[in-house]
């Protein structure tokens, strides 16, 4: 497996949007046993999906360490060719400007709002030193119960904080890969060997994120999402590590190692399916993307405009009728001068109806809507800043800081358990109730599960069960 190289491995046909319905039925705090059994069913058929790739995995647990060597080397070799490339005045390798990113962002945040989830099964396995590893790494996928750490909330603030959160019209393919790892969350007693095998191919630090991480700083956008992976996924002690050392440790003493081998290799190999990283980066075309915007949107618009404005002889909401007339239009309002193709988008009418709180379609469209249509207008001629290098996200985060108090400097707390919360107060009195350590992890399990942790109450239970968990 190397998720580092374009490549479109053969695929088994699927229905229409079948992944993405399995994705919603299981990202629900409690799927109902119809839904886990379709989840099976489906998993089992990306699994002989994954039976057609090629996998480097060595068959020898033995092997391991040295795979696991061979791998990072690999990658810091790759990496370091990379930083050679933009030192030497390389452009960009992944994203061609922030609304490139920002469309990347929103095309992998089917997987990024689950992240971890492949491993919520294990958790019942709490007594068991065994897993401990394995519960351990999900837990601080989770951030041990920290809304600031936990991987699903930090996503979401970043696709929030740029109007990424609504992610309509994504692809079947991108919900593939959220799907395999919510249908390996609920069915982690089926598929062990499925999950640990999954588990170690996840781990591993891919080239594709360090470049993200060094690209989206560059572009002025957090990088901390993608960073916190490079060293949490870490092959000395971190995840990496962790998934590697779990594999010896779960590998059968009675059962047939043959059979537990190839299962693992299947769940390592279902990584590779689906829209990857890369997929999604080269998926995208600023144009075809504003025009989807602009189709978008006139479901919503072809009857909210008055007849006065007219563009070449038509009215706007003529324009709007057909959603397909989209490029048309865009092609319309560039030649009437309303939008201005190489100049500041400042300078173009249009753009001003967005921007003024006065103007006509004052938030009409979302951040990263504006940040396509800002980057299509620009078309590549306009120096980022009218002429001034833009700030790093870094250096921008610094000139901050030394402007406004630090977070821990006001008091915040990373958990704050007086929060005023009904689901809260009920899960504290059923916890006073217990009996003992079984009967609160019973209690504690099921809030930490997917559609769940990153909630106020998911994450006081995480809090708990990490606790609980350590002192085992």
């Amino acid at each position: 497996m190397n998720p580092d190289v374009y490549l479109q491995p053969p695929r088994v046909a699927q229905a229409p949007g079948e992944a993405q319905t399995l994705y919603d039925t299981l990202l629900r705090p409690q799927p109902a046993p119809a839904a886990i059994a379709q989840a099976h069913a489906w998993l089992d058929d990306r699994l002989a999906e994954a039976d057609l790739l090629d996998c480097d995995l060595p068959s020898d647990p033995a092997d391991l360490p040295a795979w696991l060597a061979r791998r990072n080397a690999a990658v810091g070799e790759q990496y370091t060719a990379y930083l050679a490339e933009r030192q030497a005045g390389g452009p960009r390798r992944y994203f061609s400007n922030r609304a490139h990113a920002l469309f990347f962002l929103r095309g992998v945040a089917p997987t990024k709002r689950v992240d971890g989830a492949w491993l919520y099964g294990l958790s019942r396995h709490w007594q068991d030193v065994r897993y401990a590893g394995l519960i351990t790494t999900y837990l601080e996928e989770l951030g041990e119960g920290d809304a600031r750490a936990n991987h699903v909330a930090m996503y979401e603030r970043l696709l929030a904080e740029h109007g990424c959160d609504a992610i309509e019209g994504l692809t079947d393919e991108q919900y593939v890969q959220g799907a395999i790892q919510l249908a390996l969350a609920h069915g982690a007693d089926c598929y062990l060997p499925e999950v640990i095998g999954f588990n170690l191919g996840y781990e591993q630090l891919p080239l594709h994120l360090l470049i993200t991480a060094y690209e989206f700083n560059e572009l002025g956008l957090d990088p901390y999402y993608f960073t916190v992976h490079v060293t949490g996924d870490n092959a000395h002690s971190g995840h990496a590590r962790k998934a590697m050392d779990s594999v010896r440790q779960l590998w059968p003493v009675l059962e047939d190692g043959d059979t537990f081998a190839q299962r693992l290799r299947r769940g390592y190999l279902l990584n590779d399916l689906g829209a990857g990283t890369l997929d999604v980066i080269h998926s995208f075309d600023l144009e075809t993307e504003l025009c989807r915007i602009l189709a978008d949107k006139s479901a919503w618009g072809r009857h909210a405009h008055s007849d006065y404005c007219r563009i070449e002889g038509r009215t706007v909401n003529d324009w709007l009728q057909d959603p397909t007339q989209a490029r048309g239009l865009l092609q319309a309002l560039e030649k009437s001068g309303w939008l201005r193709r190489g100049a500041p988008p400042e300078e173009s009418r249009f753009w001003k109806l967005l921007q003024s709180e006065r103007g006509e379609m004052f938030g009409v469209f979302s951040g990263y809507e504006q940040q396509v249509l800002a980057d299509w207008i620009a078309d590549g001629r306009v120096p980022e800043g009218k002429g001034q290098r833009r700030l790093t996200f870094r250096a921008s985060r610094r000139l901050r800081d030394t402007l406004l108090p630090s977070a821990s400097a006001l008091g915040e707390s990373p958990a704050n358990d007086d929060i005023v919360d009904g689901d809260i107060a009920l899960l504290r009195a059923r916890l006073e109730k217990a009996k003992s350590r079984a009967d609160v992890m019973a209690e504690l399990v099921p809030l930490i599960g997917p559609a769940t942790h990153a909630t106020p109450v998911g994450l006081l239970a995480t809090r708990q069960f990490n606790r609980l968990h350590r002192t085992a």
